[in-house]
């Protein structure tokens, strides 16, 4: 399953956007007020969870400087990544879209597009918090 969020355009220089990303504790001004848990592991790993959903442990996968930070589950039970690509606009202004990659059965695809793509949108909107 692959999901995209939307464009999100951020008054901020791409280094500035990548080196948040690229600290774990940040991603907790990108949560949906929904959020129940978060908690920093290490510097690489964070654990969250969503009211009534399940906690989902992210890992740092990899790093492209300033245009790509992708993360990963921890966990093999249910594999996927999410991918932040970073697009320069100009020296001081840049863009962000998420990007999910999920293998699920098509009956836990069917479960899940919606939350999810809910879940990468509020974070792509997010991203202007930063």
């Amino acid at each position: 399953m692959n999901l995209e969020s939307n464009i999100t355009s951020i008054n901020k220089p791409t280094s500035y956007i990548f080196n948040a990303l690229t600290q774990v504790h940040e991603y907790q001004k990108l949560m949906p007020d929904s959020i129940a848990k978060f908690e920093v592991i290490d510097t690489q790993t964070f654990v969250f969870a969503l009211k009534g959903m399940p906690e989902i442990k992210l890992r740092m996968q990899s790093q492209t400087p300033n245009s790509e930070v992708v993360l990963g589950a921890a966990s093999d039970k249910i594999p996927f990544n999410l991918k932040a690509e970073i697009n320069e606009v100009d020296a001081e202004n840049c863009t962000v879209q998420l990007h999910f990659h999920g293998e699920f059965n098509a009956m836990m695809a069917m479960m899940v597009k919606g939350p999810i793509s809910n879940f990468i949108q509020t974070l792509a909107s997010n991203m202007t918090q930063l």
